[in-house]
């Protein structure tokens, strides 16, 4: 039985299909914007219906843009001879955030997942290869999460590739910064020792 009424109800579900927001969560969404001014809700409302119409899959990199190619694929001082590949559209901003990545980037949209009926041909790996194929690319950097399905994601992809000729790279996983050793599992520790590099 709900104690809301039926609108209210509705909007509350509507939150929750949210990812991660569960139904207290939800209810406090849901009263904030009831409780929000008529031009903070239109507002939200518009911010919604812009992004929606607005943003588009860049045909390049296949991040999402307001512009085709996006700012990433059209900025001439990115170096172009280096791709690194990411599941998701937030993993292209993760990378950004170090100021450290001057190349360009390929999003998959996800990861091969068997359990989840996900393959290969379902994520972005045939529009990475006709990527390569002009012999522009020196460098693939594969930069999935590391998780069964990001690591099985890497190495479908680098058995794809290295017979291109293309050098292909995976991103360090291991021991956080800040970290202590007593308290990293024993997954993360054989990763950061794989890892290791000379000083």
């Amino acid at each position: 039985m709900s104690y809301y009424s039926p609108s209210i109800e509705k909007l509350i579900e509507a939150f929750e299909r949210l990812p991660s927001i569960g139904n207290k969560t939800a209810a406090r969404l849901a009263f904030y914007i009831l409780n929000a001014s008529t031009e903070e809700t239109d507002e939200f409302i518009q911010a919604i219906q812009n992004a929606k119409q607005n943003l588009k899959y860049c045909s390049k990199c296949y991040n999402i843009s307001d512009t085709d190619p996006c700012e990433i694929c059209s900025n001439a001082t990115r170096d172009n001879s280096v791709i690194c590949v990411v599941e998701d559209v937030k993993d292209v901003v993760a990378m950004e955030r170090t100021h450290e990545f001057k190349g360009l980037y390929h999003v998959l949209h996800g990861s091969i997942s068997p359990m989840n009926g996900i393959g290969p041909d379902d994520i972005k790996i045939k529009e990475l290869l006709s990527r390569l194929m002009d012999g522009s690319v020196k460098e693939l950097i594969l930069a999935t999460n590391p998780r069964v399905e990001g690591e099985a994601t890497a190495m479908y992809i680098s058995k794809l590739v290295k017979p291109l000729g293309i050098k292909v790279t995976r991103i360090a996983h291991g021991i956080p910064v800040g970290g202590d050793l007593e308290f990293i599992d024993e997954v993360t520790l054989s990763k950061a020792l794989e890892g290791r590099r000379e000083l």
